[in-house]
């Protein structure tokens, strides 16, 4: 699949990273695609690189992988994503009574904010329940983490599923996008255990079945 990467920070260059050699040809959109930790960015992982609209302009899968607060004004000038499927690996994250936490959820998500920003597109919501590291790697876990996932389209869904395969993740599908609901707060369940209670970030989820 042809795949742009709308991002390079932690996520954005994990997932360069866990896609090398899977057979796709990756596109890195960046803000200065010559920065040099950008273009070493590339040069490692093989994939090529533009700025964001042109990398999402060629590419069937575009990924956002974006400060959530950054999200909005980034993908308004992505262009014309119609029919694009679109993957969102964000947590709507801000502080919350002093502490950090989603900023929306029980009625709306991340996920359904994204789509009202790309109606045309099809937006599916997966990616925001591990750290960075595991979406990189992750083949030394004595189990294959899972991967939740919603969207309203099937076939979207059958592509990223490929890409979470890829990826080295289960890929299971929580049904349709107002699902980003639960998967949200999901996401926020990792990010308590590692950040909060100290188990780390070197760890994932798994559906185990016996």
């Amino acid at each position: 699949m042809r795949i742009a990467i709308i991002g390079t920070g932690n996520v954005g260059s994990a997932l360069a990273r866990g896609l090398k050699g899977k057979g796709h040809a990756v596109n890195l959109g960046a803000r200065d695609p010559e920065a040099a930790e950008v273009a070493a960015l590339a040069a490692e992982t093989g994939a090529a690189l533009a700025r964001p609209a042109e990398a999402a302009a060629g590419a069937e899968v575009v990924i956002l992988a974006l400060p959530w607060g950054a999200a909005e004004a980034a993908v308004a000038v992505l262009g014309d994503l119609a029919g694009k499927t679109v993957i969102d690996c964000m947590n709507p994250l801000g502080m919350v009574g002093g502490a950090l936490g989603l900023t929306v959820g029980h009625t709306t998500s991340g996920g359904e904010i994204v789509q009202g920003w790309l109606p045309q597109a099809h937006v599916v919501k997966t990616l925001n329940q591990v750290g960075a590291e595991i979406m990189a790697k992750n083949d030394h876990l004595p189990h294959r983490p899972v991967m939740f996932m919603a969207g309203d389209s099937d076939p979207a869904k059958a592509q990223v599923a490929q890409i979470l395969t890829d990826l080295g993740f289960e890929a299971l599908d929580a049904g349709d996008l107002t699902k980003s609901r639960l998967l949200e707060p999901f996401g926020m369940v990792w990010i308590n255990q590692a950040l909060v209670r100290g188990k780390g970030r070197m760890w994932a989820f798994a559906a185990v079945e016996g």
